[in-house]
């Protein structure tokens, strides 16, 4: 098979519809646009949100808070999380990535104390615990803090 062989089925694929051209065609004269009115005429759009010259909702509802630029949302890795590594393998981002226990290598990540270390591991993370520290070095591994870049 090439790729000038390779055809659509029967069916799969339909003809985009011809506005206005001409009453018989059942889509003339006003090519199903209506009569009149702002979404009638030729670049007539209505802006996200507009809402007919009523106060738009975005406007009436009270703003309150606000989100900190600076804000780090860390990913987290729970300490039992880490018994799927060898013993004394190096875990960094990229590895934690792989293991497919963080959504990506970039973000900070921080380790947490929930459950037990049985191996042996150098962990570094951006982030952990005092707990996560301790038990970490209570299992014979070492835990490294890089900074976070954000």
């Amino acid at each position: 098979m090439k790729l000038n062989d390779i055809k659509s089925t029967d069916g799969s694929r339909k003809d985009r519809k011809r506005k206005g051209q001409g009453i018989a065609t059942g889509n003339g004269k006003t090519g199903g646009r209506g009569h009149k009115g702002q979404k009638s005429r030729s670049g007539g759009k209505v802006a996200r949100g507009f809402e007919g010259g009523q106060m738009p909702l975005i406007r009436r509802v009270p703003k309150r808070g606000f989100t900190p630029m600076t804000d780090n949302d860390f990913q987290i890795v729970n300490l039992d999380q880490l018994n799927r590594f060898d013993d004394g393998v190096t875990v960094d981002a990229a590895a934690l990535f792989e293991a497919g226990l963080v959504r990506n290598a970039v973000d900070p990540i921080k380790v947490l104390a929930t459950g037990e270390l049985s191996k042996k591991v150098t962990v570094s993370v951006t982030a952990a615990s005092a707990s996560a520290v301790a038990k970490v070095a209570a299992a014979g591994g070492t835990l490294n803090l890089a900074s976070a870049e954000v």
